[in-house]
C-alpha cells in the first residue's frame, strides 16, 4: 500500500514540478512570440488555433491514452504496444496532412472568412506527426508509470523552442506578419524533435529488431478499442471549438459587428482570457496523467478500496487548485495580464469566467476517472450533449447584439453543464463496483 502510494505521488510530484517550470518558460514564450508578431498575427494564429486542435485530435486518436492503459494493466508486450501505436498513428497523421493540403483554402475563405488563413492551416498540419509521436511516447512511460522522460522532454522541447524563437522570429517577422506566423508554427517542429530525441534514450536498451519491434495486429485492435471511444469525446469537443469560430464570426457579421471587431475581441478572449485562465491547467495534466494509469491498474486487479481513494485524491487535488487559482486570477487579473502581454485586453471576460473554472479544473480528473473505469462512451456522449449545448446557446446569442459576451456567456452554460454530467457518471459508476 505505502509502495503504491509512494508510486502515485512521486509520479504526481515529478509531472507537477516539470509542468511548473514548463509553464513558466512557456509564459516567457508567450510573452515573446506576442511581442514580436503583435495583435494583428495574434489574431491570424488565433482564428487558425480551432482547427488546428481538431487536426490535433485527429492525429493523436487519443492512442497516448490507450497506450498508457494497456501498458499498465500489462496487456502484451509494452514495446510492442508503442511500436503499433506508432505505425498506426502516423498512417492517420499522413492522411490528415493530404486532406488540409486539398482543402485549406475553402476552411480559410469560405468557413472563417479569413484567406490568410489558408497557409497557416498547412503549417499546423505539418507539424501533426511530429507532437504525434512525441505523444505516443508519454503516454508509454506514463503507463510505465515514469514520468522522468515525460518531465525532461517537455522541458528540453520548451527551452529549445525559447531558443529559437528569440533568434529567428524577429528575422521573420521583418520580412512580414505572415512569415512571422507561420515560422512560429513551423519551429515546433524542431522542439518536438528533440522531445522525441530525448525520450529515445529512455527507452529500454535491449531490444530485439525482429520480434521487439514489429507492429502487433492484436495491439492495434487493443489500442483502437479503447481509443476510438475515447477520441470521440474529445472530437466532439474539437469540432465544437471548429465551429465556435465559424458560428460566431458569421452571426455577429450578420448582427452588423465589423470583421475587425471580432476578430480583435476573439484574438483577446483566447489569446489572453482564456491563456491565463487555463495557466493551473498543467497541475490538473499531471494528476489526471498519474491518475489514469493507476485507477486502470487497480481496477484490473478488482483493488476497488484503492480505485475510489485515488478518484477521491485527484478530485481533492483539482479542487484545491482550481479554487486557489481561480481566486487568485481573479484578483490579480489586470496585473498579470499587463505583466505577461503589456496588454489588460480580456480582463472583462476573466471577470466573469474565473468563477466558473473552479468547476472546469475537476473535468480533467473526472474524464481521467471515467476513461480508467471503461467508461469512455459515457464522456463522449456527455462531451456531445455539451458541445450541441454551446453551439445552440451561441448561436442564440450571437443575435442578441452583446458581441463576444454571447461566446463568454455559452462557455460557462457548457462548463457547468458537463462536469455535472461527469460527476453524476462517475458517482454512479463507483456506486456499481461497490
Amino acid at each position: 500500500m505505502s509502495k503504491n502510494n509512494n508510486i502515485f505521488i512521486k509520479s504526481t510530484v515529478i509531472l507537477i514540478l516539470s509542468g511548473l517550470l514548463t509553464k513558466v518558460i512557456g509564459f516567457i514564450i508567450r510573452i515573446v512570440y506576442t511581442r514580436i508578431i503583435g495583435p494583428y498575427g495574434i489574431s491570424l494564429y488565433t482564428i487558425a488555433t480551432p482547427t488546428y486542435s481538431l487536426l490535433l485530435t485527429i492525429a493523436t486518436l487519443s492512442i497516448p491514452i490507450s497506450i498508457s492503459k494497456l501498458v499498465a494493466e500489462a496487456k502484451g508486450r509494452s514495446i510492442r504496444i508503442l511500436t503499433s501505436a506508432t505505425a498506426l498513428i502516423l498512417g492517420i497523421n499522413a492522411i490528415l496532412i493530404i486532406i488540409i493540403l486539398l482543402t485549406h483554402d475553402f476552411i480559410a475563405t469560405t468557413l472563417l472568412k479569413e484567406p490568410l488563413a489558408g497557409p497557416i492551416l498547412v503549417a499546423f498540419a505539418l507539424t501533426l506527426p511530429f507532437v504525434s509521436i512525441s505523444s505516443v511516447l508519454k503516454g508509454y512511460f506514463a503507463g510505465k508509470q515514469n514520468m522522468l522522460p515525460h518531465a525532461t522532454s517537455n522541458i528540453i522541447e520548451q527551452i529549445i523552442r525559447l531558443i529559437i524563437i528569440i533568434i529567428v522570429l524577429p528575422i521573420l517577422m521583418d520580412k512580414g506578419v505572415m512569415y512571422a506566423v507561420i515560422g512560429l508554427i513551423l519551429l515546433t517542429i524542431l522542439s518536438e524533435i528533440s522531445s522525441i530525441i530525448v525520450f529515445f534514450f529512455f527507452l529500454p536498451r535491449r531490444i530485439n529488431l525482429k520480434t521487439n519491434l514489429a507492429p502487433s495486429k492484436d495491439n492495434i485492435s487493443n489500442i483502437l478499442d479503447i481509443s476510438v471511444p475515447t477520441v470521440s469525446s474529445r472530437i466532439v469537443g474539437n469540432i465544437g471549438y471548429f465551429f465556435e469560430p465559424i458560428i460566431l464570426t458569421n452571426l455577429l457579421l450578420f448582427s452588423g459587428y465589423s470583421s475587425s471587431y471580432i476578430l480583435a475581441e476573439y484574438g483577446a478572449y483566447n489569446a489572453y482570457s482564456i491563456s491565463l485562465l487555463t495557466m493551473p491547467s498543467f497541475f490538473i495534466a499531471a494528476v489526471s496523467t498519474s491518475l489514469l494509469p493507476e485507477v486502470s491498474k487497480f481496477y484490473s486487479q478488482g483493488n476497488i478500496l484503492m480505485v475510489k481513494r485515488r478518484i477521491r485524491q485527484g478530485l481533492l487535488f483539482a479542487l484545491l487548485i482550481g479554487l486557489t487559482f481561480s481566486f487568485f486570477i481573479y484578483v490579480f487579473r489586470d496585473i498579470l495580464l499587463f505583466s505577461l502581454y503589456k496588454t489588460t485586453i480580456g480582463s472583462k471576460y476573466i471577470k466573469i469566467l474565473a468563477p466558473v473554472f473552479v468547476l472546469f479544473y475537476l473535468e480533467g480528473v473526472l474524464t481521467s476517472s471515467l476513461q480508467a473505469l471503461g467508461n469512455a462512451k459515457t464522456t463522449m456522449r456527455i462531451s456531445l450533449y455539451g458541445v450541441i449545448l454551446k453551439l445552440i446557446t451561441l448561436s442564440i446569442l450571437s443575435l442578441c447584439h452583446i458581441g463576444i459576451y454571447s461566446l463568454v456567456i455559452s462557455e460557462i452554460i457548457n462548463i457547468l453543464f458537463v462536469v455535472f454530467l461527469n460527476f453524476k457518471a462517475l458517482k454512479k459508476c463507483i456506486y456499481a463496483i461497490r
